[in-house]
């Protein structure tokens, strides 16, 4: 997943050379899930002073996953932001909504980062990957020790940010563009089905398909996978919801 041969950044040659590399593999990575994979290693590997990481994925401004991470004990970190009769009031990405960049040096300090303290994690770098309406992706990077990132940390950081936020918008783009593929294909398959087992033309085959969406409160898609694997697979009608 990622190249054991990063050279180390004696040099600005030598970082660029990490960079470049870093910017293969996370393009080399499949999928969004991949990509995240292979960036929380390169950071551990790349920014001096790291040693975890984690892509923290916050969505409609509360609800919080974990993307990827190097250990659980960040995962940890995260689910005690969504969870837990502590849960800080403020969280500490709160503040990245505005700032490309946070950083602490000392967690124990801050009541929002306090469960990284207690799992050994004292220093955090906070690095925003993308923001849009009310959602956030950050780059966490945690270190053992306090003020473990120092300015040339925060610059290598998000350098490797700035590839890792343009790889995952390519994936995702990717993953929505094969999807969108696959959905047409199921969708034009179960057309064809109803048609042809329910005598119908095109555009009512398709109104039924819309219409059995509506009333289950699933995705088209969804109903037309159904239509194709019990009408389409020969089990009749039954369980496709379509009437």
């Amino acid at each position: 997943m990622v190249s054991s041969d990063i050279p180390d950044m004696r040099t600005g040659f030598r970082l660029a050379e990490a960079l470049a590399g870093a910017a293969t593999a996370l393009h080399a990575a499949e999928g969004p899930e991949q990509t995240m994979d292979t960036a929380v290693a390169l950071a551990r590997e790349i920014v001096p002073g790291t040693a975890e990481a984690g892509i923290t994925l916050i969505e409609r401004g509360t609800r919080v996953r974990t993307g990827a991470c190097t250990t659980e004990a960040v995962r940890a970190v995260d689910a005690a932001q969504r969870s837990g009769p502590q849960r800080p009031a403020a969280p500490y990405w709160e503040a990245l909504w505005e700032r490309p960049v946070v950083r602490r040096e000392d967690t124990a300090r801050d009541p929002a980062t306090e469960a990284a303290a207690k799992l050994g994690l004292r220093s955090l770098l906070s690095l925003r990957l993308s923001s849009g309406y009310r959602r956030l992706s950050i780059l966490n990077l945690y270190a053992s020790g306090a003020d473990a990132f120092d300015d040339r940390a925060v610059r290598i950081g998000r350098l490797l940010a700035a590839h890792v936020s343009v790889a995952l918008d390519s994936a995702r783009v990717q993953e929505q563009l094969t999807e969108a593929m696959h959905t047409r294909d199921v969708i034009g398959q179960a057309t064809g089905v109803l048609m042809a087992k329910l005598d119908l033309d095109a555009r009512e085959a398709f109104r039924r398909l819309v219409r059995a969406s509506q009333q289950e409160n699933v995705k088209v898609r969804d109903i037309a996978f159904r239509v194709v694997e019990t009408i389409g697979g020969g089990n009749g009608e039954r369980g496709s919801g379509i009437d």
